[in-house]
């Protein structure tokens, strides 16, 4: 089974410790659905398995850098600012839609520059695809070469986000005290699926 790499620089809100299970909630500010369906799952399993899973929320940047920060991650939580199209969506359905409040730890994706694309953490990332590790020599270092292209082509890297290969926002893993990932989901899914998935590792 596969590790989570779980780098963070501060805890921005709350406390968060490992334990026998955990839930990794990865969100963008400027991600609506996060919103919708992200922040009011992790409420309602946080509430209600409060004594059996520790609960992390971390804000992450792959995309609308300018807007998926820190300081917008701080205003969110301090002083219910949203921003981008968050901020639309919020402004465009007053009567149905209402920020929930956040009710466990959350943290802030280490979000490296150039620095990050080194020999380690390119084999880590080319693992994730199938038939990396039988290819050839040549072939791996095409490959290599691909994710280094890629990766120069963004001004900020995050990095739980990008060693882990997740698809997007909301992304939601279930794992370990040895950061072994037993479940991971892209998306909505509705919280009895949801339920039944965290039952089955408790």
């Amino acid at each position: 089974m596969k590790k989570l790499r779980l780098e963070y620089s501060s805890l921005l809100q709350g406390n968060f410790s490992l334990g026998k299970r955990n839930l990794l909630f990865v969100f963008q500010v400027n991600c609506p659905g996060c919103f919708f369906y992200g922040f009011p799952i992790m409420n309602h399993l946080s509430e209600k398995y409060q004594d059996q899973i520790n609960f992390l929320g971390m804000s992450t940047a792959f995309e609308d850098f300018q807007l998926n920060t820190e300081e917008h991650t701080r205003l969110l939580l301090e002083e219910k600012i949203l921003v981008g199209e968050t901020k639309k969506a919020f402004e465009a359905h007053p009567n149905d839609l209402q920020l929930p409040t956040i009710n466990f730890p959350i943290t802030m994706d280490v979000l490296s520059d150039a620095s990050f694309i080194n020999p380690e953490n390119i084999t880590h990332i080319g693992n994730h695809f199938p038939n990396y590790s039988d290819a050839s020599i040549e072939e791996q270092k095409q490959f290599d070469q691909n994710i280094k292209d890629y990766l120069n082509r963004n001004p900020i890297i995050p990095v739980t986000f990008t060693l882990n290969q997740f698809r997007g926002t909301p992304t939601f893993v279930l794992f370990d005290q040895e950061n072994t990932i037993l479940d991971h989901w892209f998306g909505h899914r509705p919280v009895e699926e949801i339920e039944t998935i965290i039952k089955h590792w408790l």
